[in-house]
């Protein structure tokens, strides 16, 4: 079964309780088992990946590109916390792996303080999901079941 990978960056983690006027109630392992039932409706198999250290999410976006060019992943859904808006070293990975990524935010950035306006991911990425709460994620895996179905 081909999967897709949810990666989940710094603080990411302490979802539920980290500002919940901001970012919800829901909990990480709740945002999970929505990717993994979502997904399975699809005929997908989501892998759900949590890190605070920017080097191991860029080691498995690299993994990630890998098994895409094997064919055994459609892509990465990836919500990079704080390192969307400070991270050439993620830019670069994405790029270099050539594996679709859709980057993912709870909120509305553009509505928040202008350092979170700018994203060093957005230009690498295959689409963007702003603003959904974590929906976002269930419309972002659409979004790479969708974009590359034959």
């Amino acid at each position: 079964m081909p999967t897709v990978l949810i990666l989940n960056g710094p603080n990411l983690n302490l979802l539920g309780t980290r500002r919940p006027e901001v970012y919800g109630s829901t909990t990480l392992a709740e945002v999970e088992a929505l990717c993994r039932e979502e997904a399975e409706r699809l005929g997908l198999e989501a892998v759900c990946r949590q890190s605070n250290h920017e080097g191991q999410l860029v080691d498995w976006i690299h993994e990630a590109g890998v098994e895409h060019k094997a064919g055994r992943c459609v892509g990465v859904v990836f919500n990079a916390g704080a390192y969307t808006h400070t991270s050439v070293a993620l830019h670069d990975a994405i790029e270099g792996a050539d594996v679709p990524v859709v980057e993912v935010h709870i909120s509305n950035v553009h509505r928040r303080e202008e350092f979170r306006h700018r994203s060093y991911l957005s230009p690498v990425a295959r689409g963007i999901v702003v603003g959904f709460g974590v929906y976002g994620y269930v419309l972002a895996i659409h979004g790479l079941h969708q974009a590359t179905r034959p």
